[in-house]
């Protein structure tokens, strides 16, 4: 897989690369024009995109990219870590916002899911553990039993199924769960988390939904020990 890292800090630039180089065919480009004209060819699998560049700023780039829809994974990096600047960079295109410093293994995680993600159609069943959800009927299975979820849990838990393997903000499932509407904010996340927790535990789930602090919710497998997370 061919990976475009967008980067004009050199130093930068050179050390993701050489994190992702065993998995990924690297390049690297300094500024937004140059990179605007690789990415529109559409010979990348994938690419890691600064927000700040000389020439033309990532959310512009991402924003041709979809206009011109291009669906190529955008992992989008910035120095910002405000919520404001990590919903721009999602309503424009990105598919995930990382903000600088991160940790390595985190960059890994998500290159990975997004890149495997590029293409693929969702099945009709999402299945994670001894849970399984029903696209057709928004229904969610387990071994005690069947519970038919609302509009709103549905995609948060679709979200959740399908991207079970990095963790998702508050921001992005107030996004893509409830758009521009006015009644979207964090409570109403926080809310339906709750709902679906109740729901699991219900249905006997093997597995949870992880409250990762300051960062955002994942699913994953039920374990005794969890002290870097809190519910």
């Amino acid at each position: 897989m061919r990976l475009l890292i967008v980067e004009d800090n050199q130093l930068l630039a050179e050390s993701i690369r050489d994190v992702l180089k065993h998995r990924y065919d690297c390049q690297i480009c300094g500024d937004g024009e140059t990179a605007s004209c690789l990415l529109r060819d559409g010979n990348y699998d994938g690419a890691i995109l600064d927000v700040m560049l000389p020439g033309k700023d990532g959310i512009s780039i991402v924003r041709e990219l979809r206009q011109n829809r291009s669906s190529i994974p955008v992992l989008m990096l910035s120095a910002r870590s405000g919520t404001e600047n990590r919903v721009l960079g999602l309503e424009s295109g990105a598919d995930y916002y990382l903000t600088k410093p991160f940790a390595v293994s985190e960059l890994v995680a998500v290159v990975g899911a997004l890149t495997r993600r590029k293409g693929e159609v969702l099945p009709a069943v999402l299945t994670y553990g001894n849970i399984s959800l029903n696209q057709g009927d928004f229904t969610l299975q387990g071994p005690g039993g069947s519970i038919r979820l609302g509009k709103k849990e549905y995609e948060i838990m679709r979200i959740l199924l399908s991207s079970r393997e990095i963790v998702i903000s508050k921001e992005t499932l107030l996004l893509k769960v409830w758009g521009n509407e006015g009644e979207a904010v964090e409570n109403n996340v926080e809310t339906h988390i709750s709902f679906l927790r109740r729901k699991l535990e219900f249905l006997e789930a093997d597995i949870e939904i992880q409250t990762l602090r300051r960062l955002g919710y994942r699913l994953a497998e039920k374990t005794e020990e969890m002290e870097a997370v809190g519910r």
